[in-house]
């Protein structure tokens, strides 16, 4: 799919408000609602728009500590790697879990908890019962300074 000018504001409307009705997506972009409508079907039937979500604040849910764990696996497998993948996927604690290169980790995890001796539970409990960690690095964020779901568009140029 080639992109223009108008699909561009599409995408940066709905990232920055996935509830915007097509009335006011139509009315920001400068297009009609039909040919909005068809539009934002076009984005998500190419995969661009992949889906849509609410973002919910997780310290007014009572989770107030947030952990990057860098896991280390004792054996570069593939059949190490899908079982932990396996098992990782199962924790709804874990909202990103990345494989990684450029660090002596394999694994990149974020994880949210709501206090220290929840993650303690977590991490002696669960990420370190999975067969093949072998090393696990914790740090906590302290204050988020850019936290944000929007991709950058600028690089788009028409």
């Amino acid at each position: 799919m080639t992109l223009d000018k108008i699909d561009k504001r599409i995408l940066q409307e709905v990232q920055r408000n996935g509830a915007i009705t097509n009335l006011d997506l139509a009315d920001k972009v400068g297009l009609s609602p039909s040919p909005c409508t068809r539009r934002v079907k076009q984005l998500e039937d190419a995969g661009i728009i992949e889906k849509q979500v609410t973002v919910l604040n997780p310290s007014r849910l009572g989770l107030k500590l947030t952990a990057l764990i860098q896991i280390s696996m004792d054996r570069h497998t593939p059949d190490r790697f899908e079982e932990f993948e396996k098992h990782i996927s199962r924790y709804p604690e874990v909202i990103e879990c990345s494989l990684i290169t450029g660090q002596s980790a394999d694994y990149l995890l974020k994880v949210v908890v709501p206090d220290m001796e929840y993650y303690q539970e977590f991490l002696l409990n669960k990420i370190t019962r999975i067969k093949g960690v072998s090393d696990v690095h914790s740090s906590f964020i302290m204050r988020r300074v850019v936290d944000t779901t929007e991709l950058p568009l600028n690089h788009l140029h028409f």
